[in-house]
């Protein structure tokens, strides 16, 4: 089993969850942030969203989203079962209610790949539990460099994402932390600060009260 990141977390103190959000253009770097992280930490999960769009190449129906058509997505929004929901392009995307808040309720936190505007939703419905991250790639022509060279989009597409960064990247200030993602292992570093910062703090320690008390008293 792979060690928790925060070795210098007592664990017998019980733990409130946290939302921790991952948001940038396409192709800043923020998928590979989270599954290093996801690697690194066995007290975090990927929020596994529900998606309208076609599964791309290796991609597994439960584990990377859940794949659903239009009409089960709709069924979804108005019997109120997502946390957040939105629509990116021609697809849509949202987050499952119920499995989320019963992790952050036994104190696990959750990870999620979204972008500003479920970002804005969560943050109506969670509150404190959500601590917001947004990935900012090092410079426009970089971010065009990637996005071609993994090559999962034709050149239409890829157009189409240069031309919604900009949009993208205006909502930085919204966010609680901001990493520009220059060098992956510096990145990875920083992610790592702000989840220990995260679980560090009082709030998120629902059993110190407790601990305290019985500290002091012998």
């Amino acid at each position: 089993m792979i060690k928790p990141i925060d070795e210098n977390i007592d664990h017998n103190i019980a733990q409130r969850g946290s939302l921790f959000i991952l948001s940038s253009p396409s192709g800043a770097g923020k998928t590979t942030l989270a599954r290093r992280l996801l690697e690194e930490d066995d007290n975090i999960s990927m929020s596994v969203s529900v998606t309208t769009r076609m599964p791309r190449p290796g991609e597994v129906d439960g584990q990377d989203y859940r794949f659903v058509d239009e009409a089960t997505f709709k069924d979804f929004v108005k019997t109120d079962q997502l946390l957040e929901w939105a629509q990116v392009f021609d697809n849509h995307y949202g987050t499952p209610k119920v499995a989320v808040m019963d992790k952050i309720e036994a104190g696990q936190d959750v990870l999620f790949d979204i972008d500003w505007q479920g970002a804005q939703q969560l943050r109506q419905h969670t509150g404190q539990d959500m601590i917001s991250i947004f990935v900012l790639p090092p410079s426009r022509d970089e971010l065009e460099r990637r996005l071609v060279s993994r090559g999962q989009d034709d050149a239409e597409i890829v157009a189409k994402r240069m031309a919604q960064a900009a949009n993208e990247i205006s909502h930085w200030a919204e966010y609680d932390y901001v990493i520009v993602n220059k060098d992956i292992e510096t990145s990875v570093s920083q992610l790592k600060s702000i989840v220990t910062t995260a679980r560090l703090q009082r709030e998120r320690q629902t059993g110190l009260a407790e601990f305290v008390r019985h500290m002091i008293g012998g």
